[in-house]
């Protein structure tokens, strides 16, 4: 089991960045594949990025290549997201997703296990 809690939302002029975080609990966390996900109101939940659990492979979506940057911190059971040149489509609510295994699913419902989600604000 893991639990995830996103941290470092908020609200930032567009060209700003920010960078969020996932806190996960369990012993585990070095085994779960991470992925960010995120909704904006009246659309669906979308991938945005990725990281693998065993080499640290990262996947992207097209719409954040060159401007997001996924990480992770095993030894302190933490992923990153930092996001820069950031626009107001980006508005959305972010959520930290965990999957057993070793790959990288763009697709929601590979991953067992979510966070509450953090809200990110852009404003033109």
């Amino acid at each position: 089991q893991v639990q995830l809690v996103e941290s470092g939302g908020g609200l930032v002029q567009a060209g700003g960045s920010l960078r969020v975080s996932c806190a996960a609990s369990g012993r585990t966390f070095g085994s779960y594949t991470m992925g960010w996900f995120r909704q904006a109101p009246g659309k669906e939940r979308e991938f945005v990025a990725g990281i693998s659990w065993f080499n640290g492979n990262t996947n992207y979506a097209n719409f954040v290549k060159g401007r997001f940057t996924i990480s992770r911190d095993n030894s302190k059971n933490t992923v990153f997201l930092q996001m820069n040149s950031l626009q107001p489509e980006d508005t959305a609510v972010y959520y930290c997703a965990a999957r057993r295994g070793d790959r990288v699913f763009e697709i929601d419902r590979e991953y067992a296990y979510w966070g509450q989600g953090t809200q990110v604000t852009v404003s033109s």
